[in-house]
């Protein structure tokens, strides 16, 4: 129904955005990142998707047409809801999740709020016949064996996903592919 939307951030609120477009103040729910970047009075751009129930007219945005197809996806998973779909989008990156699923980490999706070792061994099985590997998945895939005991040595530190995706993200390209460097470079980035 409601493809894409343009319009001027009016509010940002907890889990959403109001978006005047035309002089209505349409909320919007948006993943975290998408709320953490939007700014009062800028005009934003997204993609979205429109939730049709007898009692309530539900509005989702991304930044990207894929996450909004991944959480067109994650939708057909059995027990997930747009609720936990908006949860796997706001705490994991599309490059993680694609990760996540070719190199068989499921307990990744495991740690986003609201999904429990059985949802995410669902959301793993439903994912693997619906996204493609890509050329970037290959890269990340090589990537995969250094980075995710990076990814889990932060998580058992108590860092959340996201703060350990953030950290891995700032390490620098030609950094050694040694997991004790790159633990360190990660946790120098994380202490500011």
């Amino acid at each position: 129904m409601i493809a894409t939307l343009r319009g001027e951030v009016s509010q940002i609120e907890d889990n959403a955005l109001i978006v005047e477009v035309g002089g209505v103040g349409l909320r919007v729910f948006v993943p975290a990142p998408v709320r953490t970047n939007a700014r009062a009075g800028e005009i934003l751009f997204l993609f979205t998707h429109l939730i049709v129930r007898e009692d309530a007219l539900t509005l989702y945005g991304f930044e990207s047409q894929a996450d909004r197809d991944l959480f067109n996806i994650l939708l057909g998973v059995d027990g997930v809801g747009p609720k936990v779909a908006l949860s796997v989008l706001s705490t994991l990156t599309l490059e993680t999740i694609q990760r996540a699923i070719f190199a068989d980490e499921e307990e990744l999706l495991g740690k986003v709020p609201g999904v429990g070792k059985k949802t995410a061994q669902k959301i793993a099985l439903h994912l693997k016949d619906k996204l493609k590997p890509t050329d970037a998945l290959a890269k990340v895939a090589a990537l995969a064996d250094y980075d995710s005991e990076v990814l889990a040595a932060l998580t058992a530190l108590g860092y959340s996903v996201v703060e350990a995706q953030a950290a891995l993200q700032s390490i620098p390209k030609d950094a050694p592919k040694d997991v004790e460097e790159r633990l360190r470079l990660a946790l120098q980035y994380i202490g500011g």
